[in-house]
């Protein structure tokens, strides 16, 4: 019998970890669409995109404006678009997003705060939705500024690769 259990045993510690493996804790008594925490198994490999601004929305505008990238929640889901299009050709998906930092600045039509609503509003289009439901553990912050007068929005992830 204790040979059963010892072989018991050892077959599952040997048994190779898979990234359905990825733990991912809710936020207690809340469904605010971001986990509280993420577990990584080790073995895995993490992949760290850099930070991805937005692309130009409406290229009639004047270069480098705010009118030609847009407002947060547009910004929001062109970065993300972005950032889903560079996880496919490395063969991830948003799925295997753990951890996002996003670094948004102050919109002048919000009184020079940042959009939280409109960011969530795109944010929701990628996250937590029936197609894609796994959440990663997620900072936001306002910043000063970014790289171009128009951005107000960058936003960097690290995946795991299954």
């Amino acid at each position: 019998m204790k040979s059963a259990i010892l072989a018991a045993l050892l077959i599952a510690a040997a048994a190779p970890v898979v990234a359905s493996d990825v733990v991912r804790h809710k936020i207690p008594g809340s469904d605010f669409p971001i986990s509280a925490a993420v577990e990584i198994p080790a073995g895995k490999t993490l992949v760290f995109l850099s930070g991805v601004v937005p692309p130009v929305a409406d290229a009639s505008a004047p270069k480098g404006s705010l009118q030609a990238y847009g407002d947060t929640k547009t910004q929001t889901v062109g970065v993300l678009a972005a950032i889903d299009k560079q996880l496919k050709g490395m063969g991830l998906t948003m799925g295997d997003v753990v951890k996002m930092q996003a670094f948004l600045v102050g919109d002048p039509a919000k009184g020079g705060k940042m959009d939280f609503a409109g960011f969530m509003a795109g944010y929701t289009q990628f996250f937590g939705t029936k197609e894609q439901p796994k959440l990663p553990s997620r900072s936001a912050m306002q910043v000063a500024a970014l790289a171009a007068p128009g951005f107000l929005v960058e936003i960097e992830v690290t995946a795991v690769r299954p």
